[in-house]
Formats: structure tokens, sequence, C-alpha cells
């Protein structure tokens, strides 16, 4: 198979994004990034060494096109919600590459302009110090615990519906809650938990 003249890192993410999207996180090995590129796979070694740095540039790829940017004059609340939105809908969009995020958060560099976006915001809102770093990570990890639930352990799955009809004698407030859970969407999930974790931040914001 011709190789191309040359590749750029965003080539290389582009076309293991597509191997995921199409065939799932699984399926991402060096043979068939260079079979989506149409060259030999000894030569895609001349761009990464193995799968870490491709699910890197896959990540980056993921969120290369998320607007960092909000409005100044907006409450910090609003525009933490703002860049939660856009990093959840991008994620979403390559729901197989969820398990990527976390794994590779510190290394992609699309990710480290988002956070630090995020931490602009939050100093902004007057917090510094310890209080700013775990402000930051309850987001993160707010936000990364969502999409595990969102495309692994959905509120919409069949087993929300298993888990309603169980012995009510046994199991009575469990069953009431995923009855209330079954009339919920993923979006009242992820909007409602946001809410709660950002009134929480902000009664325990310093000053």
């Amino acid at each position: 198979m011709p190789r191309p003249r040359s590749l750029t890192k965003s080539d290389l993410g582009v076309a293991a994004l597509a191997v995921i999207d199409r065939d799932g996180l699984s399926a991402l090995t060096m043979r068939a990034v260079a079979k989506e590129l149409r060259m030999a796979t000894m030569a895609l070694y001349r761009y990464v060494s193995d799968r870490e740095e491709l699910e890197i540039l896959v990540v980056d790829e993921v969120l290369a096109g998320i607007d960092v940017s909000t409005p100044a004059d907006s409450h910090w609340r609003d525009r933490l919600t703002t860049l939660l939105e856009r990093m959840r809908a991008a994620i979403s969009a390559h729901p197989a590459t969820v398990p990527l995020v976390p794994r590779h958060r510190k290394n992609s560099t699309a990710t480290l302009r988002w956070m630090e976006a995020m931490l602009a915001v939050l100093t902004e809102g007057g917090f510094a110090g310890a209080d700013r770093v775990i402000a930051q990570r309850t987001l993160v990890a707010f936000l990364l615990g969502s999409l595990e639930n969102e495309h692994y352990a959905s509120i919409n799955a069949p087993a929300t519906t298993a888990i309603a009809r169980l012995s009510p004698e046994e199991y009575p407030t469990l069953t009431a809650t995923a009855a209330q859970a079954r009339t919920m969407s993923v979006d009242d999930e992820f909007r409602g938990g946001l809410a709660i974790v950002l009134r929480g931040l902000a009664a325990g914001r310093p000053g």
C-alpha cells in the first residue's frame, strides 16, 4: 500500500477515531490505523511509537473543537456549566472514547486547554489554593462519572426497569427511586447533578 507523503498528528487522530467509531475501542491498533490510512503498519511508526500515543491523539481530536471561551460578565457557575456541557457534548458524540479521557487528560493538549479555562473561571469566582484544586477535581470527577453512567449504565437502561420491579417489601426505597429514574432522561440526570455540585461549591466558597 502506498504511504502518504506526509501525515499530521490530526490525520492520525482522525484515522484512529474513525476506527473506534466504526469498530469500538478494542479495535484500535497500529495495524488498524495504518489500514485506515492506506499505509504499511511499519510506516506508521514514523509518526507514533505505540497505541498510547494514538489514544492521546484521539482525545485531542475529539476535544479539538471545544470553545473554551465564556462570557466574562456571566456568573461563574453559568460559565462552568457551559464548559462542562461542551466537554460532555464533544465526548458523547464519540461514546466509545469515554474511557480515554480520564486516562489521558493530563497528556492531551485539548484537555489541558479546557482545564485551564475552568481554573480561570474558578479563580474569578473566588477559589484559590487547595480550595481551587478540590473544586476543579470535584467538577472533573462529576463529569467523568456522569459520562460513565450515561454511556455504560444509563438511567434509561433495562437494568433500571429491572430494579424497579424488585420486591418493594425488601427494597422499598430502591424500587421507588428506580421507578422515578425511569421517568427521567440522561440530560435531567446530568443537569440536576451538576446543579447540586455547583450549589455545594458555592456554599463552601472561601469568603
